[in-house]
């Protein structure tokens, strides 16, 4: 049991991930709420980005609900694994966190508050857990499309590490990169919380404000 747990904890290298598959797992084609395709292409006026915040039903709910949302999507990415299924990311052997992809209209939604919404509405200092979700696919993460996003993920979490230490906060623990394969989680996932509206929602902040949110 301890040596499962362990592993759960620990990202596993390439070698040791789990093989996945080639065939991409089926999963919904259209959002159950806003209605529009799930895959792209997008909209050329919107952008995208990828937020890990642990559990990925109540994080999708949150961003999904925003003026200036196109879609969102739940997924799994920053492993290894080719299309995995939720039980292999569950099981910790293909290095993937849950995370939520997020395309919106920056003229709309600036990526400033988007940022702002990412850290305030978990605690981005629990390394590979969330909660009571432990395990590498609850870590956080932030996964950009572009070099400006990235830049910007950085600096606002600069900032938001000195309002965190100002109340004790250990240091962020929040893996901040560009995106690698986005691999779409299976339908019953997708906008999980609008279909199961008393679902879990394991989300829960730190109650610090993101300096300019």
């Amino acid at each position: 049991m301890f040596g499962l747990h362990r592993r759960k904890l620990e990202m596993p290298n390439r070698e040791e991930a789990l093989p996945g598959r080639q065939t991409p797992i089926a999963t919904a084609e259209t959002h159950f709420v806003l209605g529009h395709p799930l895959h792209p292409p997008f909209p050329a006026h919107c952008d995208i980005i990828e937020f890990g915040m642990g559990c990925f039903w109540g994080a999708e709910r949150l961003f999904w609900q925003m003026n200036g949302v196109h879609v969102t999507a739940v997924g799994y990415s920053g492993g290894h694994t080719p299309n995995p299924t939720y039980e292999e990311v569950c099981s910790g052997g293909t290095g993937h966190a849950e995370t939520v992809l997020v395309v919106y209209d920056p003229e709309i939604l600036p990526l400033s508050f988007l940022l702002a919404v990412f850290w305030e509405q978990h605690d981005p200092t629990q390394g590979m857990r969330q909660g009571n979700d432990i395990g590498t696919q609850y870590r956080s993460a932030i996964y950009t499309y572009s070099e400006e996003q990235l830049s910007e993920a950085r600096q606002s979490q600069a900032r938001y590490q000195a309002e965190l230490a100002k109340k004790g906060y250990g240091p962020i623990t929040s893996e901040i990169r560009p995106h690698g394969p986005f691999y779409y989680a299976e339908a019953y996932h997708q906008q999980y919380l609008a279909k199961n509206p008393d679902g879990y929602c394991g989300l829960g902040g730190t109650g610090v404000r993101c300096p300019g949110s």
